[in-house]
């Protein structure tokens, strides 16, 4: 019997990689993010691309609203697995001149909706009988640098809900990883995090030889979930090799 598994965030960068990938390890996909556009491409990628892809379902999903999430755990038959993806960064400001409304957008994708998706679908992953929780946080949930304080707040509050989860569920059959990913180059995360800005979008990453990519992290993502059930992966720190730090990179 194939394992379905639910990607947040599943319209771009890790969280379409992680569908692919999934869907090459034999899981039926659940593809959900709020482009619906992107994901009916995405499913129709990996159905037409994939060999041996299971079933690929893409639905409308909004973290942010309980709604949104109600509808898709009444829609969903059962669940393997669950990747929290869905999230970002939003500028990078210091504290002093910190966007109050960003701090609360952030802190409501990243962490609220982590906890609204994980919490309607957490029945279906003890029915399973051998769940899987993966929280997608960033180095930056456990290494704070300058300007990113709204945002390492927001995956440090991410990483703690990791946790606490872990120690609420050790009697239950549900594992819980946490994948913490450094410089990751994506088409949208930096786009995303500057408004657009394409020339402040690109700085984090020049001259920097070989960033992390999507696959990267999918693969992170793959491996946790394909290991027995007896065995929990509960952290992978993931960066390039060119990387020491969130702030300390080498460039060329």
């Amino acid at each position: 019997m194939r394992r379905t598994a639910v990607v947040t965030g599943a319209s771009s960068g890790i969280g379409a990689a992680t569908a692919r990938r999934l869907a090459a390890e034999g899981f039926n996909v659940v593809l959900a993010a709020r482009r619906r556009d992107r994901l009916d491409d995405l499913a129709k990628e990996i159905t037409e691309g994939v060999p041996g892809a299971g079933k690929v379902v893409p639905v409308t999903l909004d973290v942010t609203s309980q709604e949104s999430v109600d509808a898709l755990a009444a829609a969903l038959g059962g669940c393997h697995v669950l990747v929290n993806n869905a999230g970002g960064a939003l500028g990078l400001d210091s504290v002093a001149t910190a966007d109050l409304a960003e701090w609360r957008s952030m802190y409501d994708s990243n962490v609220l909706g982590l906890v609204r998706v994980t919490k309607a679908l957490l029945p279906k992953l003890i029915e399973s009988g051998a769940g899987h929780v993966v929280n997608i946080t960033s180095l930056a949930a456990h290494d704070p640098y300058e300007g990113g304080g709204g945002y390492n707040a927001a995956k440090h509050a991410a990483y703690a809900v990791n946790e606490v989860m872990r120690l609420e569920l050790v009697a239950e059959p549900v594992r819980i990883t946490e994948i913490a990913p450094g410089l990751v180059k994506t088409e949208e995360f930096s786009l995303v995090r500057f408004h657009g800005d394409e020339e402040k979008a690109a700085k984090p990453y020049e001259g920097v030889p070989e960033p992390l990519v999507a696959d990267d992290i999918a693969d992170c993502v793959a491996w946790a979930v394909t290991r027995p059930p007896h065995v929990n992966i509960d952290r992978i720190d993931v960066q390039p090799r060119v990387q020491a730090a969130p702030h300390k990179l080498h460039r060329e």
